[in-house]
């Protein structure tokens, strides 16, 4: 059994409801961890928590850095590199929204969480300047021009961090295409942004937040989001109106990995290549810790100390934790290579060629000395 499914199956099928006294975020954080909780005689908050695997559950895919190569010194077959067939893989560029309302009052105290103050929450001044430079490192680094889809969560921080740093350039009246985003769109106080010479954007639900009593992580209705983003395609997202957030329902951690991961093999069904996924903390950093018991030791140590070629953030503590099992920082970029090891894919190769045309004898030279040995013994 793979290492990947050995730690699937202590993800979950079937839900129960648990009744948490005390009520509030740190008490669902506690009943999530298995810690008991905080002691209060006022509210309660319920918490899902997950407690089987579907029959016949495997993972389809996996998350996975370029191999390294082995030293010259010591070069074991096996050891330090793996090869996989072009078409089955993609390379996918996360990214956790840039600075929200919500992260600075949260800073200040964990309570401003539970206020409607601060329902789908936008960006802040300073996320606007985080979007400015992420935007700026995206084009100085060529990969504007790689990418071939933008996915964002369908939340007013996600969806503005994503047009502010792949969208087109100013929006221009007149202009015969939508624009990504309108004028002041979340009270930004920013210009529009054109949908022109910049790749398709599509809004999807399954990267979205955990998903619950935070009032900042409940989305408004796609009929109010439209209008804001008009060259988003909403046509994926199902209901009109949130049905997945409930008042007082925390969604679990391993329901938060799972559901990432689901979302991963859901990119399988995607022709394009290059994806960049907006995104947020919680739905980033319990996806990846997933994916990173795959890795072997040497590699997340080798990627706590130096992040990868388009990594970027405008904190400098990138080396606090190990690469993956760190919190994305606000506007945070990390590049990875996602694998199709089921073949969810049904991709042909776009690069391969048959060989010789046409087809006729080429026999290999180890295979014809093969065939000479097997000739002499039989005279």
């Amino acid at each position: 059994m793979s290492s990947r499914v050995i730690h699937l199956l202590l993800l979950c099928s079937t839900t129960t409801t648990t009744t948490v006294p005390g009520g509030g975020p740190a008490a669902a954080a506690a009943a999530a961890a298995g810690a008991p909780p905080p002691s209060s005689s006022s509210s309660s908050v319920r918490v899902r928590v997950q407690v089987g695997l579907p029959p016949g559950r495997r993972a389809k895919s996996r998350l996975v850095l370029p191999p390294r190569c082995a030293s010259s010194a010591g070069m074991e077959p096996g050891a330090t590199t793996a090869l996989y067939p072009l078409h089955r893989c993609k390379t996918i560029y996360l990214v956790r929204h840039a600075q929200g309302i919500h992260n600075v009052a949260g800073e200040k105290d964990f309570g401003a969480y539970m206020s409607h103050d601060l329902f789908d929450a936008q960006l802040t001044p300073l996320g606007w300047s985080q979007v400015d430079g992420l935007r700026e490192h995206v084009k100085k680094s060529g990969l504007a021009e790689k990418i071939e889809l933008v996915i964002s969560s369908p939340l007013l921080r996600t969806m503005q961090t994503a047009v502010g740093v792949f969208g087109g350039e100013k929006y221009t009246d007149g202009v015969n295409a939508p624009p990504l985003m309108v004028e002041n769109a979340g009270h930004s106080g920013r210009p529009a942004v054109s949908s022109l010479n910049c790749p398709p954007f599509i809004a999807v639900e399954t990267c979205r937040e955990h998903l619950g009593v935070h009032p900042c992580d409940k989305r408004r209705s796609i009929t109010e989001y439209r209008p804001l983003f008009p060259a988003i395609d909403f046509s994926l997202i199902e209901n009109d109106e949130d049905v997945l957030w409930e008042p007082d329902v925390r969604e679990a951690n391993e329901a938060v990995a799972l559901r990432g991961m689901k979302f991963m093999d859901w990119l399988w069904t995607r022709e394009e290549k290059e994806i960049a996924i907006v995104s947020h903390s919680g739905f980033l950093f319990h996806t990846l810790s997933m994916y990173s018991k795959e890795c072997h030791p040497t590699i997340r140590d080798e990627v706590s100390k130096q992040c990868a070629a388009f990594s970027y953030s405008r904190k400098r503590s990138l080396n606090i934790y190990k690469w993956f099992r760190r919190r994305f920082a606000n506007c945070e970029l990390r590049s990875m290579v996602l694998v199709d090891r089921s073949m969810l894919g049904s991709y042909s190769p776009r690069f391969n060629y048959p060989g010789k045309i046409p087809a006729g004898l080429d026999l290999p030279s180890d295979i014809a000395d093969k065939k000479l040995v097997e000739e002499a013994e039989k005279n």
